[in-house]
């Protein structure tokens, strides 16, 4: 028996990190490239509209290619998926190595973030292939790698690989496929592909959107989102507009470091967090506060940009946590699809309207209006969520049901 619970506890370890190394991957090919905007911006002479489509495609394509993205589990089953998105990642991310023209490098970002859009509604459901009675956990676990992506492209690009490589911003961001393509190759020798069994029909694809519980998810997502790409947006414009350029680095920092002790809470106490209605609830008004909180300016922004961070990354990794427990076994990826599809467009159009706003008034603080929008209805959308009976503490019921 105790032979029997080590395998068992092994295999779980193994898939868990895993799921965290998928986590990183889909995140450090895309955020490598904000770090060496300046460099490439001065390279290929870009002028800030070609700069800012470098930027914002990513985004766009992440909820463009979220539904797609559920097709193509549906066929090949969710690992399968998760290997070609990862694959298509790498060797894309590889390829900008060998051309240093905006011609090779936005097509090759535009078939990346197709790859990032596969790979992510494809980790829900490995969730809950693999480890359903700990979906909760390997929740956080991969939210964990997400952010660890963010943390490490946005920290090391520069002061490392752009070192490394004598300049060559091009060899810079290649060689951030390197950690992308062994983690595909991990899950190809590593787990072992489940066939479906004859004669049952193939997974649904298309969303359900006749679904109330479908919206409601995507747009409490789809807030936390709005939120935290406005803030990253706007933070470094706004310290430069009221004299305080010189707290830019700190505030983004803040912002993006604040975010990882959210996956280490959840993961460590599922039970407190998933599946209820208050931690949402008070990450909405967290994400209110931090919003007028930057009315403070200057080194408040600091400590108000971690604050958002925090409560942007609970909304983040508590929603994830839902589509394992709320969906049926071959319906995860579709419900992930569809939150990702409304959660990316909230956000473009979140950024868009804070623009706007910020230019129609003159007032560099009207551009995070957004950012308190965005908190209120997460807390609405939250009190009017009723969470279905079968999941208990970040758990689906059937785990209890001796």
């Amino acid at each position: 028996m105790r032979e029997g619970g080590s395998r068992i506890a092994a295999g779980a370890l193994g898939r868990l990190t895993l799921l965290w190394m998928a986590g990183i991957s889909i995140r450090v090919t895309i955020l490598s490239v904000p770090p060496l905007l300046p460099t490439i911006h001065h390279a290929l002479h870009l002028d800030e509209a070609a700069v800012g489509a470098l930027t914002t495609l990513p985004v766009l394509l992440l909820g463009a290619a979220a539904i797609p993205g559920s097709l193509l589990i549906a066929h090949m089953g969710a690992r399968r998926a998760l290997v070609a998105g990862l694959a298509a990642i790498g060797v894309t991310g590889a390829l900008r190595g060998l051309g240093m023209s905006a011609g090779v490098l936005f097509p090759l970002t535009f078939l990346m973030g197709v790859g990032v859009a596969v790979c992510q509604p494809a980790l829900p459901s490995l969730v809950r292939q693999w480890l359903p009675a700990r979906a909760g956990l390997a929740t956080a676990v991969y939210s964990n790698g997400l952010l660890v992506g963010e943390i490490v492209a946005a920290a090391f690009t520069v002061p490392l690989l752009l070192g490394l490589v004598a300049g060559r911003w091009s060899v810079a961001l290649a060689l951030w496929s390197i950690p992308v393509l062994a983690t595909a190759a991990a899950l190809v020798l590593m787990t072992p592909h489940v066939r479906r069994e004859e004669g049952t029909p193939r997974s649904a694809w298309w969303p359900d959107w006749h679904s109330g519980l479908t919206w409601k998810l995507g747009f409490i997502l789809g807030g936390a989102s709005t939120a935290y790409f406005a803030a990253n947006t706007f933070i470094p414009d706004y310290l430069r507009a009221t004299h305080h350029p010189d707290l830019i680095t700190a505030a983004l920092t803040s912002v993006n470091l604040c975010q990882l002790p959210v996956s280490f809470l959840v993961g460590g106490f599922p039970a407190w967090f998933i599946g209820r209605r208050w931690p949402v609830v008070a990450a909405g008004l967290i994400t209110v506060v931090s919003a007028a909180g930057f009315l403070a300016g200057g080194a408040w922004v600091i400590l108000f940009a971690g604050t958002l961070g925090f409560s942007t990354a609970g909304v983040f990794v508590l929603l994830l946590a839902l589509p394992p427990m709320l969906a049926g076994k071959g319906d995860v990826h579709r419900l992930s699809a569809a939150m990702f599809t409304l959660s990316y467009a909230c956000s473009f159009l979140g950024s868009f309207i804070g623009g706007a706003v910020w230019d129609a008034t003159g007032v560099p603080i009207a551009a995070f209006a957004p950012v308190g929008v965005a908190g209120i209805a997460i807390v609405l959308l939250v009190i009017s969520l009723r969470f279905p009976s079968h999941v208990k503490g970040g758990v689906p019921q059937e785990q209890f049901a001796d």
